[in-house]
């Protein structure tokens, strides 16, 4: 197994990974808050079903419009 950062990938997909991660899962939490469904999550091997907490807002995820976005 490779030992070194993912950071120091040379393949720019592969860098960029884990903060793509990150913005997916902010968004799940996010539609589980709105829509009131449990998120399953895997923690130290072991499957759990949370509910995310409605009192605190999950972070809204900014991403710049597709672009293609308006046009048809």
């Amino acid at each position: 197994m490779n030992e070194r950062p993912i950071e120091t990938a040379q393949d720019a997909d592969l860098r960029q990974s884990a903060q793509a991660m990150q913005r997916a899962a902010a968004r799940a939490r996010e539609l589980a808050a709105r829509t009131g469904t449990a998120i399953v999550i895997s923690r130290g091997g072991v499957i759990e079903e949370t509910r995310p907490d409605e009192a605190v807002p999950a972070q809204a995820v900014q991403e710049p419009p597709a672009p293609h976005a308006g046009k048809p």
